[in-house]
């Protein structure tokens, strides 16, 4: 659990570096952003902006409700904007390698002033993009979609490796560009 509440809690940090929110906007979002992967409940939610709040990474204010309830706003506060770039510049190996992780901190990865930062964390995933892998393996070695009989297996790989080299040509240009 505390891994995923790593990633909420980076959303959570990136939506609001963007503009204040109430709760119910920001589950949109977040939930928006992570598909029906990982669906954000409130049960979590709260939870990650009370610790949020609680290291002084956010602050609430209340502004009244337009037809109902006031409203609770979430403000990132200095602190949680300097929290964010350092999520952002140093983030553990887990959100390179998972592809929803990655896509999280690829949301937010322009907040990083800093090409060159930006530049580091995207040399890690294709690091490890570059790697031999596969979901299959015969021993250690990785097979490839056309050694598979079973068409379903043949079509993960297939469609992985067609990603893959998207994302690759994608990120070989993003950094070329950031060199420039």
């Amino acid at each position: 659990m505390r891994q995923n509440a790593g990633m909420l809690e980076l959303a959570i940090l990136g939506f609001l570096y963007d503009a204040p929110l109430h709760g119910y906007e920001l589950r949109k979002r977040i939930t928006a952003l992570a598909g029906h992967v990982r669906p954000v409940a409130e049960s979590t939610l709260y939870p990650a902006i009370k610790r949020l709040e609680k290291a002084e990474l956010l602050a609430r204010t209340t502004e009244p409700g337009a037809v109902a309830a006031p409203r609770h706003v979430l403000t990132l506060t200095e602190e949680g904007r300097h929290e964010l770039r350092r999520r952002l510049t140093e983030p553990p190996q887990r959100n390179i390698t998972d592809e929803n992780r990655w896509f999280t901190v690829l949301a937010f990865l322009r907040h990083l002033d800093d090409p060159t930062a930006q530049a580091a964390v995207l040399q890690r995933r294709l690091a490890f993009l570059e790697e031999p892998a596969s979901f299959f393996y015969d021993g250690d070695r990785p097979l490839h979609a056309e050694e598979l009989d079973d068409p379903f297996r043949r079509g993960i790989l297939t469609i992985a490796r067609a990603t893959t080299r998207a994302e690759l040509t994608w990120l070989r240009a993003t950094l070329d560009s950031l060199d420039s």
